[in-house]
């Protein structure tokens, strides 16, 4: 689908838009169009992943925020630790129960 057509849907010009939004919206019409492999997946997670760390290296975050984006990136590494080897998968989701047993 062309990014123009997609955009006329919204009532939004392709003008209106940041090069960067541009380049994502692109990036990501481009990948509907075609299955996601594993390795699409395991990027993406990962890329979500660092995005949250650096947020987290922000100063002053309010305490409700910081436990929130913690608890976001450890599903994230969880995920990814899920799909790119099962062992380590399977140890990620002991510990995750443990932690859900530990505050029951």
């Amino acid at each position: 689908m062309e990014l123009n057509n997609f955009l006329s849907k919204f009532g939004i010009t392709h003008d209106q838009l940041s090069s960067e939004e541009r380049k994502t919206l692109a990036k990501w019409l481009d990948g509907s169009s075609k299955g996601k492999t594993v390795e699409d997946i395991k990027e993406h997670v990962r890329e979500m992943s660092d995005v949250i760390a650096r947020e987290l290296c922000s100063e002053d975050l309010p305490k409700k925020k910081d436990i929130f984006l913690k608890a976001r990136l450890r599903n994230y590494l969880a995920l990814y630790d899920f799909i790119a080897n099962p062992e380590k998968a399977k140890k990620a989701l002991e510990d995750q129960l443990r932690n859900i047993k530990g505050r029951l």
